[in-house]
């Protein structure tokens, strides 16, 4: 299958040197230059990958990434931000972003980032339940469709993030094993570069907040101190 990726990039700069380089990880690299092209395309096209600048002529990163998460079938979604404040990076992981990077950032960098979303989701593609298995996960009140990427509590949807999906989806297929942060940067992210650890916190936090019944005495998402977390296990 061609794998072609979306940039969204009004700098003309940045986007022909950001598609150079992303030339040698897919097969096609589209530029769209404002906010109204992007939404045209990612919404009427399918993409290995959309990388989206957050600020935009037209709509912006955020309209874009929410539009396609409210009306298409999942697609991975890298935003780009030209501020590194921690409300960007909430704004742009809670609109459903799989990933963030801040500018001026290293074409490295990108370029290991976008190899990890896309390895990430072959990976997913792979080990897609057969027929004969289970299609969804159920712990308790939670259940996880993988197939529909839906999460319900008590039978009601719960709103996630694309990565709040894979990292509740990694630990309830893994109950009672602990993680380490490191595993879950590895396993779900698809990197483990130190010192972003704080971001395995952060999603458990927001996890935390949307499936427990008590955040602050969890249940389900249970800290193992001094090692990492794990899913707890089902009770007899």
């Amino acid at each position: 299958m061609t794998r072609r990726i979306l940039l969204v990039e009004d700098e003309r700069d940045i986007a022909e040197l950001v598609a150079l380089h992303l030339a040698d990880v897919c097969d096609e690299v589209v530029i769209a230059n404002d906010g109204h092209e992007g939404m045209r395309l990612a919404m009427t096209m399918d993409w290995a990958l959309v990388v989206l600048d957050l600020r935009l002529p037209g709509p912006d990163g955020l309209a874009i990434c929410r539009a396609v998460r409210r009306e298409r079938a999942y697609q991975p979604i890298l935003m780009l931000t030209s501020k590194s404040s921690e409300l960007d990076r909430v704004l742009g992981l809670e609109s459903g972003a799989d990933d963030y990077l801040t500018k001026p950032f290293s074409v490295l960098e990108l370029t290991a980032r976008v190899r990890a979303i896309l390895r990430r989701v072959e990976q997913l593609q792979k080990s897609a339940p057969a027929d004969d298995e289970p299609a969804t996960v159920a712990a308790g009140a939670v259940t996880i469709d993988p197939a529909r990427r839906e999460v319900k509590l008590n039978g009601e949807s719960v709103e996630l993030t694309a990565r709040e999906f894979d990292l509740l989806e990694h630990l309830a297929r893994h109950p009672g094993r602990v993680f380490r942060r490191a595993d879950l940067l590895d396993q779900v992210w698809g990197y483990g570069h130190e010192g972003y650890e704080h971001t395995v916190n952060s999603h458990i936090n927001r996890l935390r907040s949307k499936i427990e019944p008590d955040p602050s005495q969890p249940e389900l998402i249970v800290t193992v101190w001094g090692v990492g977390y794990k899913f707890a296990e089902a009770r007899a």
